[in-house]
């Protein structure tokens, strides 16, 4: 599969056509999607056209953008206008958005070709992509095993070759990790880079829209694409998206890299040795490695797994059979929103829900949600300090490596540590991403995180490449 880079370069140049580019990624979905399941709908006709398009400018001699002719893969949880969009949750079975979200809008305004959207697990809420209502994303790395959550089907559309880019979002880690599992690059960037406006909200203050991709160069290519103020969506930070890609070669000599035992303690020992591994590369290109240990992220988890579903049960409510999505009828409206609920959502949603209904409860709200967001403040405060001091942040992105299914399924608890690692980065709101770093068991891939503080994008992107330069694999 050739990267982005090299499909818009050739397709610029007349080496190839937009046209023969998503033919060749259509096969590769045919080939596989129903092994795998990762595509939920495939948008043929509409990405001929887009693609007929991108080939006709090029004719006449006009600039395309950075993404001419690239196919992409889009996480069913962002609007597109009249293409289906599930959540992978019966309760919007069947719901086409009347509007694209902006980094749709961005996307095609760049060149790319949306070629259809991806598995999930049902609102964002998994680690597995078991929990959608459509089946599981098996990995294409190994299909008895799971591709990781929630944006399963982004990453093994990558990892299959289906598409060389791809869309996630990044709640408590729904990019990195499944990156991690599939051997791909993953990044969830500062929140407010990216616009969430038209990305179907779970938690509203850690949602967070970012690239998969096979290298970090594509991911800098596509993340500069993505990012920028958007007056669509009020927690868009109000500045022009950043130059990523002129830094992706940087380098990290005289940069200060922490290594956080808290983001790595209690992993397998092939996941401690890569963790390892990457501070060594990273010093021999000229890094300074320093110990640290930030206690405070031993709470985040903890905190999350409180904030989250109390948004999530707000931002939930409007699926109420009334407004959109489906309905099941019954005597009355209260017995019809019942009957519609019960039928519309898993049951890790139902959890969830349930879950923030009663921490934000009178009696409860301060015991459990404003503790939660005490220890929210308390995190950022550690991370901040700890950038006073160093420059970046070293950790593992999961504690071992994609798991078989069913493994976890049964026990919520040991499903929701498999993002130990990532959850601090989305309760501070800075950058992190996933880079592919070594192999373990079975010969699947380990990813390593990188951390930073708030848009210190390029920076990460140039870690990430020596680590790339560097991994063995």
């Amino acid at each position: 599969m050739k990267t982005a880079l090299q499909i818009a370069e050739d397709v610029r140049s007349g080496a190839s056509s937009a046209t023969a580019e998503l033919r060749q990624s259509l096969e590769a979905i045919n080939a596989r999607n129903e092994e795998l399941n990762v595509f939920l709908y495939v948008d043929t006709e509409r990405a001929e056209a887009a693609a007929a398009h991108v080939d006709e400018r090029i004719a006449r001699g006009e600039s395309v953008g950075p993404l001419a002719g690239v196919p992409i893969a889009i996480k069913d949880n962002l609007c597109q206008t009249g293409v289906p969009t599930t959540c992978s949750s019966r309760i919007l079975e069947g719901w086409r958005p009347p509007y694209n979200a902006t980094v749709i809008d961005r996307l095609i305004a760049a060149g790319a070709i949306p070629v259809g959207k991806t598995n999930l697990d049902e609102f964002a809420m998994g680690s597995s992509t078991e929990n959608s209502a459509y089946g599981p994303t098996r990995n294409p790395l190994d299909p008895s095993r799971v591709p990781g959550g929630s944006s399963g089907g982004s990453a093994a559309a990558v990892a299959a070759g289906m598409t060389s880019i791809s869309l996630g979002s990044d709640t408590g880690g729904s990019i990195r990790q499944p990156a991690a599992f599939c051997g791909i690059v993953g990044v969830k960037p500062t929140y407010g880079l990216v616009s969430r406006y038209g990305l179907i909200a779970f938690a509203s203050s850690l949602d967070q829209i970012g690239p998969f991709s096979t290298t970090v160069a594509d991911s800098a290519l596509l993340l500069e694409v993505l990012a920028g103020h958007d007056p669509l969506d009020s927690t868009s930070l109000p500045e022009p998206a950043p130059s990523l890609l002129a830094h992706v070669n940087d380098g990290v000599a005289g940069k200060r890299v922490g290594l956080v035992k808290e983001l790595y303690e209690g992993s397998d020992e092939s996941v401690l040795a890569s963790v390892r591994a990457a501070a060594e590369a990273l010093r021999a290109a000229g890094a300074e490695i320093v110990e640290l240990s930030i206690p405070e992220l031993t709470l985040g988890l903890s905190a999350y797994y409180l904030i989250a579903p109390a948004e999530a049960s707000s931002n939930l409510a409007r699926y109420d059979g009334v407004r959109f999505g489906r309905r099941v009828n019954g005597e009355d409206v209260t017995a019809m929103m019942e009957a519609t609920r019960t039928a519309g959502f898993g049951a890790e949603v139902k959890r969830r829900i349930m879950l923030g209904t009663y921490a934000l409860s009178a009696g409860y709200y301060d015991a459990y949600y404003g503790q939660a967001l005490k220890v929210r403040t308390l995190t950022i405060a550690a991370f901040t300090k700890a950038y006073e001091q160093v420059d970046l942040l070293l950790g593992a992105t999961t504690p071992g490596v994609a798991f078989p299914f069913g493994a976890k399924s049964e026990d919520p608890m040991t499903m929701y540590l498999n993002d130990v690692f990532t959850i601090p980065t989305n309760l501070a709101g800075d950058p992190a991403l996933s880079v592919p770093f070594g192999l373990g068991e079975a010969g699947l891939p380990i990813g390593v995180q990188l951390l930073g503080p708030g848009r210190s994008e390029a920076q990460l992107f140039a870690a990430a490449r020596v680590l790339e330069e560097a991994d063995g694999r």
